[in-house]
This record gives C-alpha cells, sequence and structure tokens, in this order.
C-alpha cells in the first residue's frame, strides 16, 4: 500500500507563491438594458431642461427623440420602470404595481414568516381606528355660534360662493394637510363651506424605526356656513376634508396681496428681491398675433417700465414692445426661483418659433407661454400656497389638474 499523501485542490492553491492561479474578474463595460433605457430616457429629460418643452418634429434630431418618447409612452413596463425618473411627467399617470401583504407571505419559501402563535394580542377591538376618531372628533365638537357673532362670517362666506360662481376662485381636490390646510382658507366638507379662522399649531417629534418624524399637531378654531363652529383637531379636520371636502382657491386679489412669506402685511424689515411679471406681445408677425393666450412669464430685478421700454429691440420681447399686463413684487423669496417653477410647470406649452430682426439674426425666445391669463394667475397663487406639487398643467384642455 502506498504511502504517498493525497494533495488536494485546496492544498495546490495554498501553494500557489506566484499567484499564478489567481484570477481577477474582469469588469464589464457593457450597460445592463435597464440601464439603458434610463440613459435613453435621461436623453429627453435634458431636451426639456434645454428648450422647455417636448420634441417634436422641427427637425431629424427632434423627431427621434419623439419617436423615442412615445414608444416609452406605449409601453406599460418601461413607463413602470422610468417613473421615478420622470421629473417632467412626461409619462403623464403612471399605475405603480402595489405588493399586498399576502403576496410577500406568499413568497415566503422559507417559511421565516409563518407562525403557529395566537396573533390575537395585537388586534385592538376597543380602540377606534384614526379615521374614525377624525369623524368622532369632527361631529362631536361643532357648537352654534350666536346670530349676531355669526353675522360677519355670513357676508364672508356669501362672497366667497359669489367669487366661486364668477370663476375667480376655484374647488379642488384637497390632499397633503401640511401643505394644503391653512389658516384664512376656505374649504368644503360633504358641501358644507368651511373657513379655518385659527389655528394653535406645534411641531411634534414621533419615534419611528426609520427615525424621528416631525408632525404639526394642534386645535383649530373652525367656522361653518350654517353657523356652527369647532374647535377639532388640525389633522383630524385635514383628514376629513381629505375623505369627503375639497379645497377652495383663493382669487387673484388675494394672491396678490399674500405675495411674500410668512406676513399678513409688508413690514419695515421685510426685503423686496424683485418682480414677477406678466406680459402681452403688440408684435404685429404673423406667427405671432395670431396666437391666443401668449404671454410672457418673467423676473426682473428692476422696475418693469423700465426693464421694457427697449422691448422693441430685444429678442426676449419678440422685437416688439408689449404690454404689462400683471407685476408682483416678492418680498423675502428668491423671485427668480418662483420665476423657473413657473416656467417648468408650464414648459408644455412653451412657445416654439425662431423669429429674426432686421439684421437676419435669429432669436428663439423661452419665456413666452400659451396659457390663458387666469390660468397664470391660479400657479402663482398655487405656488405661494406650496400646492402646486400636487398639480401639472394640462395642455390640451387649458387648466390646472391634480397630478
Amino acid at each position: 500500500m502506498s504511502n504517498k499523501k493525497k494533495i488536494s485542490l485546496d492544498d495546490i492553491f495554498n501553494d500557489d507563491d506566484f499567484s499564478l492561479l489567481d484570477a481577477k474578474q474582469k469588469a464589464s463595460n457593457i450597460k445592463t438594458a435597464d440601464q439603458r433605457l434610463i440613459d435613453s430616457f435621461e436623453e429627453l429629460n435634458a431636451f426639456v431642461d434645454k428648450n422647455c418643452r417636448e420634441p417634436n418634429t422641427s427637425s431629424m434630431s427632434e423627431y427621434s427623440l419623439l419617436a423615442r418618447l412615445k414608444n416609452i409612452r406605449e409601453n406599460e413596463e418601461q413607463k413602470i420602470a422610468l417613473k421615478p425618473y420622470d421629473r417632467h411627467n412626461l409619462l403623464g399617470e403612471v399605475e405603480m404595481p402595489k405588493i399586498a401583504i399576502e403576496d410577500i407571505l406568499d413568497d415566503d419559501e422559507f417559511g421565516l414568516l409563518s407562525t403557529d402563535s395566537d396573533l390575537s394580542i395585537f388586534k385592538y377591538k376597543h380602540i377606534p381606528k384614526e379615521d374614525e376618531r377624525a369623524e368622532a372628533d369632527f361631529v362631536a365638537q361643532r357648537k352654534s355660534l350666536t346670530e349676531e357673532e355669526f353675522q360677519p362670517y355670513e357676508k364672508m362666506f356669501q362672497k366667497v360662493h359669489q367669487e366661486i360662481k364668477d370663476g375667480k376662485r376655484k374647488i379642488l381636490p384637497f390632499n397633503n394637510i401640511e401643505k394644503n390646510l391653512h389658516v384664512g382658507d376656505f374649504y368644503l366638507i360633504d358641501g358644507l363651506m368651511l373657513y379655518l379662522k385659527e389655528a394653535n399649531l406645534e411641531k411634534t417629534v414621533w419615534e419611528q424605526k426609520s427615525g424621528n418624524r416631525e408632525r404639526i399637531e394642534g386645535r383649530t378654531f373652525t367656522i361653518f356656513e350654517n353657523g356652527t363652529y369647532s374647535n377639532m383637531l388640525y389633522r383630524s379636520l385635514g383628514k376629513q376634508i381629505q375623505k369627503s371636502g375639497k379645497l377652495i382657491t383663493n382669487t387673484y386679489e388675494d394672491i396678490n396681496n399674500e405675495l411674500y412669506v410668512n406676513s399678513g402685511m409688508v413690514k419695515e424689515e421685510d426685503v423686496q428681491t424683485g418682480w414677477v411679471y406678466i406680459l402681452r406681445a403688440k408684435s404685429t408677425h404673423p406667427e405671432i398675433s395670431t396666437i391666443k393666450d401668449l404671454y410672457k412669464i418673467g423676473f426682473s430685478s428692476t422696475p418693469i417700465d423700465e426693464r421694457i421700454k427697449n422691448a422693441k429691440n430685444e429678442a426676449t420681447y419678440l422685437f416688439a414692445d408689449v404690454i404689462k399686463v400683471e407685476s408682483f413684487a416678492i418680498y423675502n423669496r428668491n423671485a427668480d426661483k418662483l420665476e423657473q417653477l413657473l416656467h417648468r410647470f408650464f414648459a408644455s406649452a412653451c412657445l416654439n418659433i425662431d423669429l429674426y430682426n432686421d439684421k437676419g439674426q435669429r432669436a428663439t425666445p423661452r419665456e413666452w407661454f400659451v396659457v390663458p391669463l387666469e390660468v397664470i394667475r391660479e400657479a402663482i397663487g398655487m405656488i405661494i400656497n406650496e400646492k402646486i406639487i400636487n398639480y401639472k398643467y394640462d395642455t390640451e384642455n387649458k387648466r390646472i389638474i391634480e397630478k
């Protein structure tokens, strides 16, 4: 019998003094299909960043991008994959797949989530759900005002109803309580109008496994158009509006008076940072003069009249004089950021035209938009109220809609 020791593979690898058997994995330069798809979509985003509009058929390069966008829009799987990267809402509404608890449990191949224990101790039978608490708070705490107390508010409600009828205010969906529930605003619950007069609010910290989270809590003083009032909780009121109500937008006059930060009046210490303005073209150019609802939305750090006095010689004003429609003095706020936000919001309605002056110089203005004046006013108000993030502009129907 041989006494020679058998050599294993481990012995061979361990005795490799010169590392001849080491194999370094080469880094692959090949992109996955998902990476290529995302890169392709980012080219579309970059185009909109630069041009404030979607690609069209004006050139071969744009036609290629337009065809790519059309193909993506027709492919539900690609839309789902790309929606997180869709910063210009090019894909519209995308129904994202929802993962149910049952799906997680059914996919538990190793039984890690299964248990034979009785979980009934976690089922609280006598504690109402948050929505139930909100509804109980809403109903139980309403009390009647005297006729004398209610009289000034009754006139307010009548005025708001008339402003809705005249189109000065709109009724829109309500979501995101902390962004949309403000003192001084009007709302509807089950068709009943209410006015949030006061709110004694403070930030509280909720401890969660994923980290601490701040939320606003406190009592409100809310007046209803039927002559009752309530001191219900801020979040309870918000949940009731979410469940069966709407928000009522402010009027243009209110917006014009409140276009500054955290103040009901302009104070001495407030700093004016510029003007956001709306202009209408006086151009006689046939491609311009026939366009309805064409407005320039811009920002100026100097008074508007001074800024536009040389308009007919500047490409940004379409080489023509302009009419000042509106201007808003901005306080304590980065006015050019407000301008950029408006441009991004109305990007799909950006004017796409090349103009030439008498010297043959070409200009492609990017601050003119084909949008009704009342819609521009509405958007400015929604930006000031921080509600704009929940909405988008519907170019086809020329109105603001919920995302």
